[in-house]
């Protein structure tokens, strides 16, 4: 340290000019914010309640101290937004750089406006969805649109000209949530451009992730949003390109990531959440407030306001976690709920972090919409998810489930980051099946697996495009159920260690780069040192569930009167997908049991036996340990039903019943 540094006085002055630079600095290149219909604030606010006054948290603030990328930031976002509650519309400024990542040059930007889906019953997502969404419905009579009011280059030119609304998935003409905007030069690989918006965003109410219940918000996909680029090699490409789709019934997102500097507006009583952390305290000015949050190495940006926010903080770390603040946005309905909101995305961050690698950001917030609210409920996005509404005042363990689902999406959706329109699976089926080992090891809740494939009426391959299915109950059950049975079936094969290490591996080796399914198999089979075509072309690349049958017992006599002997012949068929080990249990008249192990590769095999009485009942899979079987009830036949045999075949039926149901724990 030079001398001149030992001097605290001289210390604190160099501290305090280098700080009043860094506010000066700051200001001038960030955007202008003074076309807002509510003006920038300008003096500190002198007593506001937490978490308004808290100090910027120690993250990754744009300075020079900033650690090096995590992730290849893409775009970089410079945003101004105010809300007016009575309007519930939201204008704002947008200053977003774009580097083209590829090899090419590029001669046009894409922008989705998530937004323009709820526009009318015309568009491609209302179109699909019906209007509905999970158990939400979208109200009658409300809308929700974008307008830009201006597309200009960073020297002004006017793009708004040359733009326009295109639908390469399905040709709909009134569908407006993909904007193509022609540059007027090409970007060269490695190059940047920077063009800047306004934009004006009427809310719906609260349905398929963003609008309003009251005078709460939930602004999610509510900004222009540069499309994914994908360089040559991501997901198997073999030229760089866009990944272009519309705002759909089904499918949810995939960007870039990036930095993003945003600035909030709302009525100085309202509190606000967002993605990454405060860059300074808020401020008021004439009865508005602003905020400013600061992200990077995220590939969105969310925020939810309310002027009814309870809000508890708490600071958290462990061996694997340096440091976070778990943020708590609860309403006031759930306020004495705090606890458990808390316990629950403690042990959700220390597992997940534990298990697969680090969290790296500095804040993760949640936010409990009010009753009525489930339509912005249940969501996830960078450092902030959303929990479900909070109409009720004593929920069950679905409370911790939801929290354990969504802080599950920060490691399989944040970081790893997979295109959620292409192959849903990797994101929702990962996380669910993440999450069911938090609710075992941590709430001693164990899922019922025999019911849950037997829900699987529609199995559809995982890898396809999220609209391809046909309705959201196809898809929740294929991306989210047979997804998780999928992993679950992969664990079953190669023990719970190596399944751990799988994931383990593919989280590290895949965070930050937006893998695909075959990446995916390319680690279990690094890990396995075995080919996994076949699993993987039956039941992710393909739609097939297993389905063993017990076709027909056929019994005759081989003995005399005297010593009475009995050959019996059982079939077995398959008429599904593969299992390496099928287990067969057959019982016998006099109570004798025995059991066999078929290896399944044939499309039927025939058990012979001789026995001195016959073999009267069979069962495939007794103890339920083929995970993607769905159709349990065919794995069980009885020689004959005569009376009797009735008793006997109404107590298999019974305990097949006990069997399944006495497992349900959730």
């Amino acid at each position: 340290m030079s001398v001149v540094f030992k001097n605290r006085k001289v210390q604190w002055f160099v501290v305090m000019l280098l700080a009043a630079g860094t506010v000066l600095l700051s200001e001038a290149l960030l955007p202008s914010a003074n076309r807002l219909t509510i003006p920038v604030v300008s003096k500190d606010e002198s007593s506001a309640p937490a978490p308004d006054m808290q100090p910027a948290d120690n993250g990754k603030a744009p300075d020079k101290q900033t650690p090096a990328p995590l992730s290849y930031r893409i775009a970089e976002y410079h945003m101004n937004v105010a809300y007016t509650p009575e309007t519930q519309q939201l204008q704002g400024q947008q200053t977003v750089t774009w580097e083209n990542p590829g090899s090419v040059p590029v001669q046009e930007l894409y922008l989705h406006l998530y937004p323009n889906a709820f526009a009318s019953k015309k568009t491609t997502f209302m179109r699909e969805s019906g209007g509905k969404l999970r158990q939400d419905e979208a109200r009658i009579g409300s809308t929700g649109s974008m307008d830009l009011l201006s597309v200009k280059t960073i020297d002004g030119e006017d793009l708004s000209t040359r733009m326009t609304f295109v639908q390469p998935d399905d040709g709909n003409k009134d569908d407006h949530t993909l904007l193509k905007i022609p540059l007027p030069k090409p970007v060269g690989a490695g190059e940047q451009v920077t063009i800047k918006t306004e934009f004006l965003v009427k809310l719906p109410a609260a349905f398929a992730r963003m609008g309003y219940v009251g005078d709460f918000v939930m602004a999610g996909q509510w900004f222009p949003k540069v499309a994914a680029y994908e360089r040559a090699g991501t997901r198997g490409r073999t030229e760089p390109g866009w990944n272009l789709h519309q705002y759909h019934g089904n499918s949810e997102f995939y960007a870039d990531f990036g930095m993003y500097d945003v600035k909030i507006q709302v009525p100085s009583n309202y509190t606000v959440a967002a993605t990454g952390f405060p860059v300074k305290p808020a401020v008021t000015d004439n009865g508005i407030k602003t905020y400013q949050f600061y992200a990077d190495d995220v590939h969105d940006f969310a925020w939810s306001a309310s002027p009814h926010f309870v809000y508890v903080e708490e600071p958290f770390s462990t061996p694997q976690i340096p440091g976070v603040k778990i943020k708590l946005y609860l309403d006031p309905n759930h306020q004495d709920l705090k606890d458990r909101y808390m316990a629950a995305a403690k042990k959700a961050l220390s597992r997940y972090s534990q298990w697969y690698g680090s969290y790296p950001y500095s804040t993760l917030s949640i936010v409990v919409p009010p009753p009525g609210g489930n339509g912005a409920g249940g969501m996830e996005y960078p450092t902030l998810v959303t929990a479900w509404g909070a109409a009720d005042k004593t929920p069950d363990l679905e409370l911790e489930r939801v929290v354990v689902h969504e802080i599950g999406h920060q490691f399989f959706y944040g970081l790893v980051a997979s295109n959620e329109f292409e192959e849903a699976w990797l994101d929702e089926g990962f996380t669910s099946y993440i999450e069911d080992k938090v609710m075992e090891v941590d709430y001693g809740v164990s899922p019922n697996l025999p019911v849950e494939s037997s829900y699987i009426t529609s199995p559809n391959a995982l890898k396809q495009n999220a609209w391809d299915y046909n309705g959201h109950d196809q898809y929740a059950e294929n991306v989210y159920t047979r997804a998780k049975l999928v992993l679950k079936a992969i664990e079953k094969q190669v023990g719970t260690k190596t399944m751990d290490r799988i994931m383990r591996a593919y989280f590290q080796k895949w965070e930050f780069k937006h893998p695909a399914t075959k990446d995916f198999q390319n680690v279990v089979e690094e890990i396995t040192k075995t080919k996994w075509d076949d699993f993987f072309n039956e039941y992710v690349y393909g739609a097939m569930m297993m389905d063993y049958t017990v076709e027909s017992i056929r019994v005759k006599s081989v003995g005399t009167k005297e010593a009475a002997s009995y050959e019996s012949t059982v079939l077995i068929s398959k008429k599904g997908g593969n299992s390496p080990e099928v287990p067969i249990h057959f019982h016998f008249a006099d109570g004798t049991a025995l059991d066999k192990t078929w290896d399944g590769k044939e499309s039927r095999i025939e058990f012979k036996f001789t026995h001195t009485t016959p073999v009267d009942w069979v069962r495939i899979d007794p103890n339920y340990t083929l995970i993607l079987e769905n159709k349990h009830i065919n794995n069980y036949m009885q020689t004959e039903v005569s009376t009797k045999w009735k008793i006997r075949w109404n107590l298999g039926i019974i305990q097949f019943l006990q069997t399944i149901f006495g497992w349900v724990s959730w």
